[in-house]
């Protein structure tokens, strides 16, 4: 049951894909199957049943018999470029169609596959060059990356376990089982440096290491798929696309802590993440490779998804274990850390997905390689969910160490201005760490990300959100909304989180609706500092964070709310007034006839007036005129 059977397996999954005529993988993460990938997944599959094509859409099963190569129809997780999808590639033939349709069905079968054509619509084209790029290979967002966690998500079939094995998928996992002991298996990964990849990049090896030193009648691993930051896809993307790396890295962490049980805790917002995360149990179960005696040996470990109701405080370790047993999900007080007490009283190792996704290729890639891989103190790669005012969004892979510049002007592709074109010069900041992290600025876009480095400006990795925001951001907004967030989701527990919180909130509010005032600005300070030194758990700590590094980089336009009244951007309502430049208006009526509240008034062909009474700041007349003549 050991490395031999898994050589079997790849041998005869090779055997299969060397037998196809071509292999159809289309995108089947979330955002491609939002974008209407599973009906272009029904289109190809009614072409090919008219043409007669013989078809498998598994390799789990023998191959039709029909005298002629068979088709390969299959789904892949999460390829990364979101924007772009649904996402098709073609192979042999190394072709990535992007934003596929199911209309372009037709084509694809009848052009690409029987006649060898590429169709030039459907490739990427490079907007900063105009040239057409007919592969992954060939696309900037692709090629500046350094794809390895997420690089399974877009290559294997989430649903068929011999597709992770041809991969080289269990092959560490039955080494470490079969050939290892566990304080071993805990020296080697202290010695890679791999580093939680859930925001805190606490040392993996030596958590591993303090839950083997305990002394007790059963140990669990837990895999935290809570992920709850706004804007952040990570973890779900890994567990739909590559769902066997995180139940190897479980064995390998069991194996080095003596757990007998692992438990899989993750959103219930995330149903196709719990569907193919429960099918690669399933799977691993009927191999052997979990349940008892693993690979052949003497060692039992199982596996169990619990699917919690997504409150953002469960991401945290105690609170998680809580959750679990049945409990409010409410963090306790530490130590005993969860290592040394955790699920029901026991040693508990909390790992995120990312992070155990990274084991199993730690060990295949050797460490040495590994280590060469990012910085000294945070080696490897980090993914990062790249969304807001920038040219390419979705799910990035890069190197710690790599800087904001390459990846907001590189493979994001520039930021956006306000009228949806790219323009480098209107980047204005970007959120890291989504609401535990903090705002980073022109003057930090050559630092480079990782642990430390972040840390020393006052910010944070954090889960991987990064937020791009361009000049037609208001900075206040921005800290009111990640504030509003973390008070919405404070269990309560302690008077500093839940009462603190609320009190930040207010006086955010009275700064955007024209209250405040350089007192309010003093007392903000003061108690995002309180909240942050005496909160109980890292929800509380963290949560003023986006507001005390806006009010430190963007003070002038927080003065700016209380000394003038008047919001920079044009977002606050409360502080906006709109009128109209007479010279500029040729009286077109536009703005009348959108205008919800009859505020506009004036004759056709003379310039018009708003009433500033009526005027309830939707901005709709801004967004029609067609002449500039309205003004904030």
């Amino acid at each position: 049951m050991g490395t031999v059977v898994l050589e079997q397996i790849k041998e005869d999954v090779k055997n299969k894909k060397e037998c196809l005529s071509h292999s159809i993988v289309i995108c089947a993460g979330t955002g491609c199957i939002a974008n209407g990938a599973m009906e272009v997944h029904a289109a190809l599959s009614s072409i090919i049943e008219e043409k007669n094509i013989p078809l498998t859409l598994t390799l789990k099963e023998e191959l039709p018999e029909t005298g002629k190569d068979p088709l390969l129809l299959s789904k892949s997780g999460c390829q990364g470029f979101c924007q772009v999808g649904p996402l098709v590639t073609i192979e042999p033939d190394n072709i990535l169609y992007t934003k596929v349709k199911p209309e372009d069905a037709r084509d694809i079968i009848e052009k690409t596959i029987l006649q060898g054509e590429v169709i030039e619509n459907l490739l990427y084209k490079d907007p900063s060059t105009g040239d057409s790029c007919r592969s992954q290979q060939e696309i900037p967002f692709y090629t500046r990356q350094k794809r390895t966690v997420l690089k399974g998500c877009g290559n294997i079939d989430p649903e068929n376990i011999g597709d992770y094995i041809y991969n080289d998928g269990y092959k560490a996992a039955a080494d470490i089982i079969l050939n290892k002991d566990p304080q071993e298996v805990c020296d080697l990964m202290k010695e890679s440096g791999l580093r939680g990849r859930g925001g805190g990049g606490f040392a993996t090896g030596r958590k591993w290491e303090l839950a083997l030193k305990q002394d007790s009648d059963a140990k669990y691993i837990i895999c935290n798929g809570d992920e709850g930051d706004p804007g952040a896809f990570m973890d779900r993307s890994v567990m739909e696309g590559n769902p066997h790396s995180v139940l190897e890295g479980m064995i390998i962490a069991a194996k080095a802590c003596k757990a007998t049980e692992g438990q899989i805790y993750v959103r219930m917002e995330y149903p196709l993440a719990v569907d193919r995360i429960n099918k690669a149990i399933e799977e691993a179960r009927e191999m052997g490779y979990l349940g008892k005696g693993i690979f052949g040996s003497d060692f039992d470990f199982d596996i169990f998804v619990m699917e919690g109701a997504g409150a953002f405080v469960c991401g945290e370790a105690s609170a998680m274990t809580e959750s679990i047993m049945g409990r409010r999900g409410m963090p306790r007080v530490k130590p005993p850390r969860t290592a040394e007490k955790g699920l029901w009283g026991k040693p508990t190792v909390v790992n995120n997905v990312e992070t155990l996704a990274c084991v199993p290729l730690i060990f295949n890639m050797g460490l040495e390689v590994y280590k060469n891989i990012g910085t000294s103190g945070s080696p490897g790669t980090k993914t990062f969910a790249l969304t807001g005012h920038v040219a390419n969004t979705g799910l990035i892979e890069v190197p710690f160490g790599t800087t904001l510049r390459e990846i907001i002007f590189n493979i994001g592709g520039g930021v956006l201005n306000a009228k949806g074109e790219i323009d480098n010069d209107d980047f204005k900041a970007v959120q890291i760490g989504g609401p535990s992290g903090g705002c980073l600025i022109e003057e930090h876009l050559d630092i480079p990300l990782d642990f430390d480095s972040l840390k020393t400006v006052g910010a944070m990795v954090g889960s991987g959100g990064l937020v791009v925001m361009n000049k037609s951001t208001c900075m206040v907004q921005i800290a009111r909304f990640f504030m509003k967030f973390t008070q919405s989701e404070s269990c309560g527990k302690c008077v500093p989180c839940r009462e603190g919180t609320r009190q930040i909130l207010e006086l955010i509010d009275d700064v955007a609706q024209g209250r405040g005032s350089q007192e309010t600005l003093t007392l903000l300070e003061e108690l995002c500092e309180t909240v942050a030194e005496s909160s109980l758990c890292g929800l509380g700590k963290s949560a003023p964070a986006p507001v005390l590094s806006t009010l430190q980089q963007f003070r002038s336009e927080w003065d700016a709310h209380v000394d003038e009244m008047t919001c920079p951007t044009g977002n606050c309502k409360d502080l906006v007034s709109y009128s109209i430049v007479a010279e500029a208006c040729k009286g077109c009526t536009a703005c009348v006839r959108v205008c919800p509240v009859d505020a506009i008034s004036g004759n056709r062909k003379e310039a018009h007036v708003i009433d500033d009474a009526k005027c309830i700041r939707c901005g709709a007349c801004v967004e029609t005129c067609r002449f500039d003549a309205i003004t904030v």
